[in-house]
């Protein structure tokens, strides 16, 4: 299991790559996806973080699902997966999180202007 900072710490970092209008954007594009990745009992795994890469670069807009049993390892996994797959943390409701990470090959989400 990989560990990491708390997720506070994590969100203050990720709200300088996404501005608020640029968050508002994505979550009303993330509102009718299903979740991509789930995440289990095992928690973050270096073969999770290489499938959140590959999905990541492929969809660029993903909700992850995360199985954790109470807030602190559920808000954990949540920011070992945004730190090992750099991406931005859009939101985070309940067991699912939104993360963007713009593809490097094929770029096909707008965001618009800070």
């Amino acid at each position: 299991m990989i560990t990491c900072t708390p997720l506070k710490t994590r969100q203050m970092f990720m709200s300088n790559l996404l501005t608020n209008p640029q968050k508002r954007y994505l979550k009303g594009l993330a509102h009718d996806l299903r979740p991509t990745i789930l995440v289990g009992a095992k928690g973050v795994t270096p073969s999770l973080l290489a499938e959140l890469d590959a999905v990541l670069e492929q969809h660029e807009l993903i909700k992850v699902k995360v199985a954790a049993e109470d807030r602190e390892t559920r808000d954990a996994w949540i920011a070992a997966m945004v730190e090992g797959s750099q991406a931005g943390l859009v939101t985070r409701i309940g067991n699912t999180a939104v993360m963007f990470r713009r593809s490097k090959n094929k770029p096909f989400v707008i965001l618009p202007k800070a």
